[in-house]
């Protein structure tokens, strides 16, 4: 027996003739719960940060700038670039949904390099805190997925299957975005911030952004096996592997390089 849910507004709630959309607010609650969790780690002296107001606003803004730009251009050369090229207008048309988490890595690496030899800083501790607060902004994002009825699971017996009114096909299917939640949101939170907090990774340079990577990688490609694939892509091999699961396996691999590199650097 499934759970049959109607479709859920993306609109939040509205200020007049502006919509606030519900995934606007998982980018505000996760650039604020996580500017706030950055203050408070880089604060302590054995942190290895110190930066001032306005270097921390810089800060703010460049990732900021890197989730969004990165994201987007991610998910338009990633995911659907035919589509793009043939409308590129709708590549601005953010509201619309369709942002990559591996663009947006790149894009926060980049801003990160950038604002890091701007304010003669050690990028990879900047990137390790970024590293220990990123999965909360992950958690907040598949909650929205979720609420806009976007990366949809594969069908399912499961008796916690959910029917989506909207559904065309109107078939029990895994809540795949909650999976990713918990997977890639809060279980990887709870692991970083205990390996920051708990462990002298914090000593190395890197070994957190590292684990983070395979950390991610590991939890997507786990959770892309319950997740229906891009409409518009598909499988990319007859034995099922999806564009998300290749982007992760790169990371991975990525990860691993990092995670060794910072311990032989020490």
């Amino acid at each position: 027996m499934a759970i049959v849910l109607q479709p859920f507004s993306p609109v939040a709630f509205s200020l007049g003739p502006i919509d606030v959309r519900w995934y606007a607010l998982a980018y505000v609650a996760a650039f604020v719960i996580g500017y706030w969790m950055f203050r408070k780690m880089t604060a302590r002296n054995n942190s290895g940060i110190h930066l001032d107001k306005r270097q921390m606003d810089d800060l703010f803004t460049a990732v900021i700038l890197g989730v969004i730009l990165g994201g987007r251009l991610g998910y338009v050369i990633f995911y659907n670039l035919g589509y793009f090229l043939a409308h590129p207008l709708e590549i601005f048309a953010v509201w619309h949904g369709g942002m990559s988490f591996h663009g947006g890595l790149l894009g926060v690496v980049v801003a990160m390099i950038l604002f890091a030899r701007r304010a003669h800083v050690n990028v990879w501790r900047i990137l390790d805190v970024i590293s220990v607060v990123a999965p909360i902004g992950l958690f907040f994002g598949r909650i929205a997925n979720f609420i806009n009825m976007e990366v949809m699971g594969r069908p399912t017996n499961m008796p916690w299957g959910v029917i989506f009114a909207g559904d065309p096909i109107t078939v029990p299917r895994h809540p795949s975005p909650l999976y990713e939640a918990m997977g890639e949101g809060l279980v990887l939170f709870l692991v970083m911030f205990g390996l920051y907090k708990w462990t002298g990774l914090r000593r190395y340079p890197g070994a957190l952004s590292g684990i983070l990577a395979m950390g991610y990688a590991t939890a997507r490609i786990f959770c892309e096996q319950f997740r229906a694939p891009d409409i518009q892509i598909g499988y990319l091999t007859s034995w099922g592997l999806t564009m998300g699961q290749l982007l992760s396996g790169l990371m991975f691999f990525s990860g691993a390089v990092i995670f060794a590199i910072a311990f032989r650097k020490k």
